[in-house]
């Protein structure tokens, strides 16, 4: 099974983390996606984190340079369905600032049409 997935929805591409973890084991896998996306002419990315209930400095940094590349190219990067656990270390590490965040994955589509 693939750690990451994604597909277009209208002019959003949507990237699903599918891993209870996002940690360095895994957390380039995701960067290199989100370069991909980018290189692709996609600077509107949601990162659905519904799954994922544990995240480390490797997998925000992925995240950060997401947010960046987007901004970059005029666009816009949202995290959404963020667990208890991964939203507490958003919050200490004060992304919560920085980031858009959305309670689930319809919310940050709706906010992006």
């Amino acid at each position: 099974m693939k750690n990451f997935s994604s597909e277009h929805k209208g002019n959003v591409a949507v990237v699903y983390s599918q891993v209870d973890k996002l940690d360095s084991t895994n957390a380039p896998e995701l960067k290199s996606l989100f370069i991909h996306l980018n290189k692709s002419a996609n600077n509107l990315i949601v990162l659905d984190m519904s799954q994922t209930k544990y995240c480390d400095s490797s997998g925000l940094s992925a995240i950060l340079i997401a947010n960046r590349l987007c901004k970059d190219t005029s666009g816009s990067f949202h995290l959404a369905g963020l667990q208890p656990d991964v939203f507490k270390l958003v919050q200490i590490a004060q992304l919560d600032k920085v980031l858009n965040l959305s309670e689930n994955l319809d919310s940050a589509l709706a906010t992006l049409k």
